[in-house]
């Protein structure tokens, strides 16, 4: 089996769910894919990072750190930045809140001290429906002065998310669609 098989095998073990669900887009679904089962467990924090750290050098996309919009893409966000660091490749993470820290120093961006201004950032999310909460973090990273080198999602619900991004100028990727965690054995 192969790497990507046997996360949409996990994820469909582990995250995936039917029922009536709302998601955060507001869209009603009768299926609801819970990523964080997956992205917690070391199995499949182990293989999104690898499989994500392999696309990303395969596309040869220039990255300079990985995170997204807490709390879904803070696991991601560690596993690709230890995948990569396994590989010689110094990718730190960093988070977006979705409200500045209220006290301290009242940042949206969290881990800002290991980039510097202009880094490329890839930004990843656990499920992708419009593409809502990471247009959100994109829009903050910019506002920062960091550039987007792309968008990485884990599953693709292929509901809208891809033509949200694109039409923003954000390159979009994705390791698997909703069909292929629905189809795993």
């Amino acid at each position: 089996m192969d790497s990507k098989t046997q996360l949409a095998s996990l994820i469909k073990r582990l995250s995936y769910k039917e029922g009536d669900f709302t998601l955060a887009s507001g869209k009603k679904s009768n299926f609801y894919v819970d990523l964080k089962n997956t992205t917690l467990h070391p199995e499949g924090a182990d293989l999104l990072g690898t499989l994500i750290v392999r696309d990303i050098l395969e596309k040869r996309i220039h990255v300079d750190g990985v995170g997204g919009m807490t709390m879904g893409a803070d696991p991601i966000a560690t596993a690709v930045s230890l995948a990569a660091f396994s590989r010689g490749l110094v990718w730190p993470a960093f988070i977006v809140r979705k409200d500045p820290k209220d006290h301290g120093t009242g940042q949206y961006v969290e881990g800002t001290a290991n980039l510097s201004k202009g880094s490329r950032l890839l930004v990843v999310e656990d499920v992708v429906t419009t593409g809502g909460s990471s247009l959100k973090a994109i829009e903050r990273l910019k506002a920062e002065g960091y550039t987007i080198a792309a968008l990485m999602t884990i599953v693709d619900r292929e509901q809208g998310g891809r033509d949200a991004f694109e039409s923003q100028g954000v390159q979009f990727l994705n390791l698997l669609t909703l069909n292929d965690v629905k189809s795993a054995k």
